[in-house]
């Protein structure tokens, strides 16, 4: 177990508490179907981005607004098998509520939709696709969420499995824990997370004053 301190952790949510995968690729699937698209290259795009952003690099000739409300709406109606990730209720109900925010690329109606979904509490802060210009990977998101708890960002601890989110917590200034529910390690570790672990379950809040103190269960990486 590797031993690190922090103030604060600041964690995506989709890939992260999370298990919104198969909703998310069923949605963005049908809706590529729809317009002629690669599936595979859509759902590559989608992952991990505010959905707008991925609208505007796949359509850039299109009425992007409508488009992100369709692709909203199928969201929120799907929410067959959003389940939370291992480890995530016990993490979350060990952490202090004023040390911990979720940070997203989902608008907040679909982040609140899925966070209810999978049965978890809602964060006293919550930074979602409505509360920024700039997603994901720029440092916009992780900034403002560092700042909503009242720390510096290299005081907290990113936690995500994208490599957009991973990009945006570096960008930030804080420290990036990756997880490998989405991406391939070879990625993560192109990506230089700080610590790659398997999920929640891998985490272990050993004391919470007046620091976090964090026991982390790491993957081994082969060296190449």
């Amino acid at each position: 177990m590797t031993t690190v301190s922090t103030q604060a952790l600041l964690f995506d949510m989709d890939g992260v508490l999370i298990n919104s995968i198969p909703a998310v690729e069923r949605v963005w699937s049908r809706w590529a179907t729809g317009r002629g698209l690669n599936v595979h290259e859509v759902l590559r795009h989608a992952h991990g981005r505010p959905s707008i952003a991925t609208l505007r690099d796949l359509l850039p000739d299109a009425d992007h607004e409508a488009e992100n409300r369709i692709i909203e709406q199928a969201e929120i109606d799907d929410v067959d098998g959003i389940v939370p990730l291992p480890g995530v209720k016990e993490l979350l109900a060990a952490l202090p509520p004023d040390r911990w925010a979720i940070v997203t690329s989902c608008t907040r109606p679909l982040a609140e939709v899925r966070i209810r979904a999978a049965g978890l509490p809602t964060p006293g802060l919550f930074i979602t696709a409505n509360e920024i210009t700039q997603g994901k990977p720029n440092a916009e998101p992780y900034l403002k969420g560092a700042a909503g708890l009242g720390f510096a960002p290299e005081q907290c601890i990113v936690v995500e499995d994208a490599l957009a989110g991973i990009a945006s917590g570096k960008n930030a200034g804080a420290r990036v824990i990756a997880f490998t529910t989405t991406a391939s390690i070879d990625d993560l570790i192109a990506a230089k997370p700080d610590w790659i672990l398997k999920d929640c379950s891998a985490i272990r809040l050993d004391s919470s004053k007046p620091d976090l103190q964090l026991a982390l269960e790491e993957v081994a990486v082969s060296a190449s």
